[in-house]
Parts: C-alpha cells; structure tokens; sequence
C-alpha cells in the first residue's frame, strides 16, 4: 500500500463507522463482528476505505449500493479493486440487496471465501 494509515482518511472511516447503512449495520452486528476471524470495519487501505476488511484472510468485502452498477461507478470499483489486488487482497462485491433478501447465503459465501483464504 502507498500507506497503511493515510492520515486524510481516517476521520472519513471513523464518520462512515458512526453512520454505517442499514445493510452494512446487519452484517457487522449480525455476522462478522462475533466471527471467530477477525474482520474490522471501515478500514483505511492505501488511498481508499473499504466496507470490511479480514486481514489474516486477505479479504476485502465491498456492499455495493445502486450507484456502483452505473457505468461510470463500475470503472471505478474496477480501478480500486485492481488497485487493492495487487497487494494480494482479494474483494468480494456484494449488493445490499442481498444483503437483505438472502443475508444467510451471504453469509455462507463469506464464510466459505474466508476459509478458501485461510487454506491457501
């Protein structure tokens, strides 16, 4: 990463955990915030801050709100994902939706992905 703390982030991560989505709110306190591996929250990596982050399981999970499926958000989420895999990370994007419609199946994908990591 260009940082590990960049410094002009960090009040934006502390305001975005303090008014978190509904759909982010329901997957940390409904899931990973009592997962046996640890995940933080709004977490600042390099130039950007990602939704949620498990370090020892190298994975970045991004919830996407409508905006990310416009054309010009999709380069853009293109970009940041390119520009976080290439530190070894890997990013799930996850609509809110689904989040909401089938938090159980989220969950079960998360889990399996953290394990696929964690077996590597």
């Amino acid at each position: 990463m260009d940082r590990k703390h960049n410094k002009d982030l960090v009040s934006n991560a502390k305001t975005l955990r303090k008014n978190m989505t509904k759909e982010e709110r329901h997957l940390w306190y409904d899931f990973l915030k009592d997962y046996p591996v640890r995940f933080i929250r709004q977490k600042v990596l390099g130039q950007y801050i990602v939704d949620f982050y498990c370090a020892k399981a190298g994975l970045i999970i991004e919830l996407d709100e409508s905006q990310h499926f416009e054309p010009e958000n999709v380069k853009k989420d293109a970009q940041r994902t390119a520009y976080l895999e290439q530190y070894g990370l890997s990013v799930i994007r996850i609509p809110n939706n689904e989040v909401m419609k089938n938090f159980r199946g989220v969950c079960e994908y998360i889990d399996g992905r953290v394990k696929q990591s964690l077996h590597r």
